[in-house]
């Protein structure tokens, strides 16, 4: 394998190409690539950039179809409705869509019978304080977005357009929730504050939590004077909804059309909106977090509350009022998503840490896995394992607490997952191959034997490759077919980044002295050595090599997200920080431009190069049988 810091043509820039790089997929065995942006990192056209990116523009209908070809997926992120204060998708709604992703510029049109001035169109765009770089201005498009709606509001009330019926049909068909949803938007209004904690009527905070038949009345008298007082605020929301909804399909069957399919992101998080609609159904006193780690010495406190195990399922096993709301969900994230759903993450599902509210997520401080503390004072009564099965040299929240389970056992840890996520995916006509499990970091035997049990793929992230341990599941020769593959998430520096961080360290050479074993399968112990030096030392030809072990390896399903697709040398997400910077990370306007100058200077994903090298780091036999495919892919080079 050699390193190649140009080529001469853009591997997208014929029908030809593309047909050969997905040929040569192919041949590697891998049956999706999925491109990873969330759709507020989606770019604009020239002159008509708002301040946040959307899936629905005309500008991300160019994104597709330079893709289309190649890549067989869109992986989104969270669509939910996000926060004024933060940008974080997720920490947004479940069920009600972002309204930050209606594409403004289709409402000045006959199809949405100009609701929407071209003036007021116009104004955002020109007054957008990013409008000349690829980052979103969340602050700004939030206020500047919802007055644009609130100007369409009123002129489609006070018109006679032909999508009427069709707004009071998506109220009816989607009520079970948006009724919900709307009902909180009132309530902000009333207590000026979108915050429900901070309200100071305990009757509204508890509006949908009646405890006995007194409160279910005046509850319900509540609710009218409610619905009575603020008919505008809570038909405008549904607005909102209606028009995200229309404009989501179309872009889906668009994307469909050129042969993509989108991949929904579900959050284990739930919102300030949702927590208050179905407190019901959550276990009072208890957070959803993570144990005390590498990273975080007294944990991760999100703060996010956590479903109650008796309101998921009844006694017989059947699905709880929770256990149908759930599936209720994933119903829906499957039904408009037909790529998919990727859940993260699966241990929150199977196996959650959880702490008491006001307290850090520490054992000494209460804290514990939901179904693994069969020891512990409170959250005993929920425990799936025994105590038995516990390792009690380990600490509680370690992955090696649990030694054994039965498969009695696996099957309650995984009711969740069969019941509600397969189940719901089976319902609209999909199978389990549709389900994305993002099962990084900590993997608990519980998680482990879930996935196995029902046969589910998870993810390998080979910029998290742990060097140093032979057998990692990370390292390319021990990938599993039944993987998604990946250099890194939107939680990870760019590969170019990382390599320049990574060259000249220890982890750099065992990294090197990794790759040389498993990528150049016939070369000779001295070579290897040769191999592993230089790449711990040059960190382009480090970047070049992982991104070999990317298709190289057995994975059948490859994701990669767009910054090292596109070369970018910037960060999309660092956990842990908030504000208007993070999270803002758009691709270029001039998207193609700045991939095909990229591409000429060894930056951006050179796809032919890397697949041939994949080929050939197969071994001698593999490359002699696919010497047509190679010529070809060095034939667009």
């Amino acid at each position: 394998m050699t390193y190649c810091d140009e080529q001469k043509k853009s591997p997208f820039a014929s029908i030809e190409a593309k047909n050969i790089i997905k040929e040569a997929l192919n041949v590697l065995g891998k049956k999706h690539f999925a491109f990873i942006a969330h759709a507020n990192s989606f770019p604009a056209e020239e002159g008509k950039n708002t301040g946040f990116g959307t899936v629905n523009s005309n500008a991300a209908k160019k994104l597709i179809d330079f893709l289309s070809g190649v890549f067989t997926d869109l992986q989104l992120g969270p669509a939910g409705k996000t926060k004024s204060i933060d940008a974080s998708p997720y920490t947004g709604t479940i069920f009600s869509n972002n309204p930050l992703f209606i594409d403004l510029e289709q409402l000045t049109t006959d199809e949405w019978c100009h609701i929407l001035s071209y003036d007021t169109y116009k104004r955002i765009t020109e007054n957008n304080p990013n409008k000349d770089i690829n980052k979103t201005a969340y602050s700004y498009i939030f206020n500047a977005q919802e007055e644009a709606l609130k100007e369409a509001w009123e002129n489609f009330k006070n018109c006679d357009c032909h999508l009427k019926q069709k707004f009071e049909d998506f109220k009816e068909r989607n009520k079970f929730w948006l009724e919900n949803d709307s009902l909180y938007e009132a309530l902000t209004q009333e207590h000026n504050n979108d915050y429900w904690p901070m309200w100071k009527s305990e009757v509204d905070k508890n509006l949908l939590n009646p405890q006995n038949e007194e409160q279910k009345a005046q509850y319900a008298q509540r609710i009218n004077e409610l619905k009575e007082k603020y008919s505008d605020v809570i038909n405008y929301y549904s607005f909102c909804q209606f028009v995200i909804s229309i404009q989501n399909e179309k872009s889906r069957l668009y994307a469909q059309e050129k042969g993509m399919k989108m991949i929904a992101d579900r959050q284990v998080a739930f919102s300030d909106r949702d927590n208050w609609a179905y407190q019901a159904y959550f276990l009072k006193g208890w957070c959803l977090g993570c144990p005390p780690d590498y990273f975080s010495e007294d944990g991760q406190m999100w703060g996010f509350p956590v479903m109650d195990p008796e309101k998921l399922f009844n006694k017989d096993g059947s699905l709880g009022e929770g256990g149908i709301l759930m599936k209720e969900l994933y119903k829906k994230m499957f039904t408009e998503n037909p790529g998919g759903v990727r859940i993260d993450h699966m241990v929150g599902l199977i196996d959650p840490w959880v702490y008491v509210a006001g307290k850090k997520p520490k054992i000494e401080e209460g804290a514990g896995r939901l179904y693994s503390s069969p020891e512990h004072p409170v959250l005993s009564r929920y425990a799936i394992a025994t105590k038995d099965d516990l390792n009690y040299e380990v600490e509680a929240d370690k992955e090696e607490r649990i030694l054994k389970l039965t498969e009695e056992q696996i099957r309650h840890y995984g009711a969740l997952v069969e019941k509600i996520v397969i189940g719901a995916a089976k319902e609209v006509g999909l199978d389990k191959d549709s389900i994305v499990c993002e099962d990084l970091g900590t993997l608990t035997y519980p998680v482990v034997s879930v996935m196995k049990e029902y046969n589910l793929q998870g993810m390998k992230l080979i910029q998290f490759v742990v060097p140093e341990k032979p057998e990692h599941p990370y390292r390319c020769k021990n990938i599993t077919p039944r993987s998604w593959v990946m250099v890194g998430t939107h939680d990870n520096e760019p590969i170019r980044m990382w390599a320049d961080k990574t060259i000249n360290t220890e982890a750099g050479y065992l990294n090197g002295k990794n790759l040389a074993q498993d990528l150049w399968p016939d070369a000779s112990e001295e070579e290897k050595e040769q191999i592993a030096v230089r790449i711990s030392k040059d960190a382009p030809f480090l970047t070049q090599t992982k991104l070999v072990e990317l298709f190289a390896c057995k994975a059948e399903n490859v994701q990669i997200f767009f910054t090292d697709f596109l070369g970018l040398y910037d960060v999309y997400n660092r956990p842990g920080t908030s504000g208007d910077k993070n999270w803002s990370l758009r691709i270029p306007d001039n998207f193609e431009e700045v991939y095909n100058n990229n591409l000429k200077e060894g930056k951006a994903l050179n796809l032919p190069l890397i697949l041939k090298l994949a080929i050939e780091a197969r071994g001698r036999e593999f490359a002699l049988n696919n010497q047509e495919i190679i010529k070809k892919l060095e034939s667009i080079m």
